[in-house]
């Protein structure tokens, strides 16, 4: 995890509810279990990416670092 997201979690934390629907247009896939067991971690969102879309960790976490730039996370 770079400097800036670990920096942004705990802001991504106290906004998740805010930010589930967001991320589910995003990535469909995704289940509300699984929305809820990220609860906002960034780790565990980049985790549920790449179990549902059969992604490597690294293109996971471009989806995801394009995602927090499109929403000014990062």
């Amino acid at each position: 995890m770079t400097n800036q997201a670990a920096m942004n979690e705990p802001w991504i934390k106290g906004k998740w509810n805010e930010f589930k629907g967001n991320v589910k247009e995003e990535w469909g896939k995704l289940t509300d279990d699984d929305l809820d067991r990220a609860e906002g971690k960034r780790d565990q969102l980049v985790g549920a990416i790449q179990q549902r879309y059969g992604l490597a960790k690294e293109k996971a976490e471009d989806q995801v670092k394009a995602w927090e730039r499109r929403h000014g996370l990062s």
